[in-house]
């Protein structure tokens, strides 16, 4: 169910998604503007305990997948919703023609929620660009596939072997090996890096990782250290 984090945000965890026989956690954010509408964030499975917990919380606005593989759901959320607007990070609409997207995510201020939400494109990556938010408001960062941590008790035999050598296993949650290297143009994710890291972020939600609460500028820095030169 929807947990409170702050005040206008809430944050409910998913069923496990398997890929390739690897299970990831899943995490959705709810996000009440000034308005009263609400931003879902990386929408996860609707049941209908959490549509009524949704509902009694305002109309619902926009739909909004920050990677082209956070796409599992949207269908769900867009026949539940159809006055709501549906956003597509770069990529998803060529992978599922069959939703009808609104618009897409640009990179920075250029959608209803960027007085209270800001957005970064991270480019110059072959698996998937992400947009990476930050809810002014709560100081709250929210992270879909480049910041990720598994729990080694769910994985066995060579799949525990591959994450824990993809960094997916770690003590803390970090960037997976397989996103550091499919990094093909650097300057530009440095670029974007330099203006995430300069959001004062005191929390950090992750869909694929527990959430960091405190501190979160620290732990973003630390995260992307790997990035800098």
């Amino acid at each position: 169910m929807l947990q409170p984090l702050d005040a206008n945000i809430w944050t409910a965890a998913g069923p496990q998604v398997r890929v390739l026989g690897f299970a990831y956690p899943t995490r959705m954010v709810v996000i009440r503007l000034s308005g009263g509408g609400l931003f879902i964030w990386s929408p996860t499975q609707l049941t209908p305990e959490l549509k009524a917990a949704v509902d009694a919380l305002g109309p619902v606005r926009w739909l909004v997948s920050p990677t082209a593989m956070h796409h599992l759901f949207l269908g769900e959320w867009q026949a539940a919703y159809p006055e709501a607007r549906l956003y597509a990070p770069p990529g998803l609409r060529q992978r599922r023609s069959d939703l009808a997207f609104d618009d897409d995510l640009a990179d920075g201020p250029a959608h209803p929620w960027s007085d209270e939400i800001d957005q970064v494109h991270v480019a110059g990556n072959r698996i998937a660009v992400e947009v990476v938010f930050f809810h002014r408001a709560s100081r709250t960062a929210l992270f879909a596939d480049l910041i990720q941590q598994l729990d080694p008790a769910s994985l066995k035999g060579w799949r525990k072997l591959i994450a824990r050598l993809d960094l997916m296993t770690g003590d803390q949650p970090q960037t997976p090996r397989k996103f550091r290297l499919a990094f093909t143009d650097r300057k530009a994710a440095r670029a974007a890096l330099d203006r995430i890291t300069a959001w004062p972020a005191r929390r950090v939600l992750m869909a694929h990782a527990p959430p960091v609460l405190e501190d979160g500028q620290a732990f973003l820095t630390r995260t992307f250290a790997w990035l800098r030169p």
